[in-house]
């Protein structure tokens, strides 16, 4: 047990000098960098907006895993303090609300799960506050600073049979599947709990077959909103309504929204009058393509207001101005992430800060400034403070990893698909490409569908770059950004119109001599790991592909993965809809199109887009005599989380695009 404060520390920096590396002749990127790079997260502001407390995870090369430590700084940036340092590593810092403590969430000390701890904010030895079995998923303090909220998941009882073979699972669920959860067979839910910090009791806020989240406290801290869906099935809609609980035993819910789609990110006003939030534009029961609106709503139920239904642009992460006459929220844009004030009275929106970045969330200093996180393409995120719409920066953990580094160059691009859709990208040059020089071309397709790549920081691309290739980056048609209609419709007509919307930006890329018509390669993880099956099935013109964590044979995953509710609602039962099937198939189906070179990689546990997309496609190709290999991580999820594993992933890409690019 080592645990590190403030105290006992002094003054502690992980940034070096600039000039530590002034010697040190620029470098390109390289996979084992992946060990350098730390991400900083969760800012939050003290009470009385002197300091904000934070986490930074970094790498620990030897163990192979992250670990997550509170850090503090002041708001002047000249003291920057790391708080924790436990193996188990700590989690969602909280300030108490009279500034005098500093609360979070570790399993240290050998704790049954997440426990809450509590420290002195002038250092000293942290005290763990509950004792909870199962641990707590989240918390929040109540207004007074007496009481916590809690989320807590249900616990099976304890088998204390002597014979300790795993039990069959008995599985009921209609989505019986779920990425990291695994199978869904156990009935647990999570509910909400009050707990009071002097007596250490615990009582029930709600209960039931459902699982409540997303709870604010009110300002008068006399109820609680959050977020259920108590539909009759909830595994067969995306419903989600808000709740308003008192807090008193005994307190019935009362429901507060009912849209059908789904509506969540509950924030009370100040006064405790109105409720904010976001709502989904469409209400069927099943919403892959959508955007979130800003909502507004009164305590007392009626009809919501929509501050952002003609914006037609994702807003997300609602938080209100101090005076309750402004909501300052995320909006997501063509390539960009920026920040805007939205009036509660009628919806007008004023930006505080944009341009060719990305912004996170925004939490609300005491002068009405604004703390966020910044990143650019060659920066990744830092904590920044907002003063009248101008960013300050506050950390500067990746000077030391970025001070050795020459990073590749990033340019906004528009190119036109041959249908005459206008599309955006990105294009990421070497730092050592010779200016007009044609380079081989990556194209790296982002996932989702519905999300885009903006101008924020990317290691992969980057990592690509460094191998002196030019890569592109495009938002075809099915991502957010671009609104509604752009988003919504590829539904149910996959691997068409992104397509040809990427097949439009490489043209795009080679007429401006850019990209070397003879060495293009592809590749994407998820759904773009589906599409580049469909583009190497669809074009024999790709020298080398990777596709990780796809599928080029939708049919037989029905049933097979987590998204039964999308392929119900979007493309229907195959018993019903089979040429529909067959029609979004043809990777696998036409494989003997496919000439490409095709790398293909998968996470073991992959219960989002089973390993079983990816072994058919590999299977196809090596039965067919195409260059192919095919990559499991074991253990790992959609999400490839293992440092190493990450490592590995990068040195595949480049040894695989060497091979048949260079």
């Amino acid at each position: 047990m080592r645990i590190q404060f403030a105290v006992l520390l002094g003054l502690t920096t992980i940034g070096a000098t600039p000039g530590a590396f002034a010697q040190q002749a620029k470098r390109p990127l390289k996979p084992a960098d992946i060990y350098r790079l730390p991400s900083i997260g969760d800012p939050q502001p003290s009470p009385d907006g002197k300091w904000i407390a934070y986490t930074l995870t970094t790498i620990d090369s030897i163990k192979d895993k992250r670990t997550s430590a509170i850090w503090m700084i002041s708001t002047d940036g000249s003291q920057d303090l790391r708080l924790t340092g436990s193996p188990e590593g700590e989690s969602r810092p909280r300030w108490s609300p009279d500034g005098k403590y500093l609360s979070f969430l570790s399993s240290r000390q050998e704790s049954k799960g997440s426990q809450v701890w509590l420290m002195d904010r002038r250092g000293g030895e942290g005290r763990r506050l509950t004792e909870i079995k199962g641990g707590v998923k989240d918390y929040a303090w109540s207004p007074d600073g007496k009481r916590l909220l809690l989320s807590l998941e249900g616990q099976e009882p304890e088998d204390t049979g002597k014979i300790k073979t795993t039990k069959p699972y008995v599985i009921d669920r209609y989505q019986y599947k779920q990425d990291v959860e695994g199978y869904r067979y156990k009935k647990l839910y999570t509910h909400l709990y009050i707990f009071d910090i002097d007596t250490k009791k615990l009582d029930t806020l709600t209960r039931g077959a459902y699982d409540d989240g997303s709870a604010v406290w009110s300002p008068d801290g006399a109820a609680v909103a959050f977020v259920s869906n108590r539909t009759e099935d909830p595994d067969k809609n995306e419903n989600a309504d808000i709740f308003i609980v008192s807090v008193k035993r005994g307190s019935t819910p009362r429901q507060l929204t009912t849209w059908k789609g789904s509506d969540n990110n509950p924030r009370w006003s100040p006064d405790g009058q109105w409720i904010a939030y976001t709502r989904s534009t469409g209400d069927a029961d099943y919403i892959m393509y959508d955007q979130p609106v800003l909502a507004l709503i009164s305590k007392e139920g009626g009809e919501p207001k929509l501050l952002t239904k003609t914006l037609d642009r994702p807003v997300r992460n609602p938080r209100w101005t101090k005076d309750g006459k402004n909501i300052v929220a995320q909006v997501d844009d063509d390539r960009q992430q920026y920040l805007a004030s939205f009036s509660s009275a009628d919806g007008k929106m004023t930006k505080i800060a944009d341009g060719p970045r990305s912004f996170g969330p925004a939490e609300l200093m005491t002068d009405d400034n604004w703390l966020t996180t910044l990143s650019e393409p060659q920066l990744p995120a830092e904590i920044y403070i907002l003063q009248n719409g101008t960013p300050r920066r506050l950390t500067h953990h990746m000077d030391e990893f970025l001070a050795p580094l020459s990073l590749a160059s990033v340019e906004g691009f528009s190119s036109k698909s041959s249908d005459g859709t206008q599309v955006s990208g990105l294009i990421f040059r070497p730092a050592t490409a010779a200016p007009g020089q044609r380079l081989p071309l990556i194209l790296y397709i982002h996932g989702g569908p519905v999300g885009q790549d903006d101008y924020s920081f990317d290691l992969t691309r980057q990592m690509l770059a460094a191998g002196g290739y030019a890569v592109a980056a495009v938002n075809y048609r099915g991502s957010s950004g671009r609104g509604l209609d752009y988003c919504k419709i590829i539904s149910a007509d996959w691997g068409n119109k992104e397509v040809i919307d990427l097949h439009g930006a490489i043209d795009y890329l080679v007429k401006q001599g850019i990209a070397d018509p003879a060495r293009l390669g592809v590749g994407g993880w998820s759904y773009g790991g589906i599409l580049t099956d469909y583009l190497i099935a669809a074009d024999t013109r790709f020298k080398a592909a990777a596709s990780g964590a796809g599928t080029g044979f939708t049919l037989s995953l029905y049933g097979v993965d987590q998204y039964i509710n999308q392929y119900t609602n979007e493309i229907g039962a195959p018993w019903k809809s089979i040429d529909r099937y067959l029609k979004i198939s043809y990777p696998l189906l036409k494989a003997d199109r496919i000439r490409t070179p095709t790398l293909f990689l998968s996470g073991e546990k992959d219960f989002n887009v089973p390993t079983a997309g990816s072994e058919q496609m590999y299977q196809a190709l090596r039965t067919l005599g195409i260059p192919t290999e095919l990559i499991i991580y074991p253990g790992q999820f959609h999400g490839i989380t293992m440092p190493s594993y990450q490592k590995d992933r990068l040195e595949r890409y480049l040894a695989w695009y060497g091979k048949y690019l260079k």
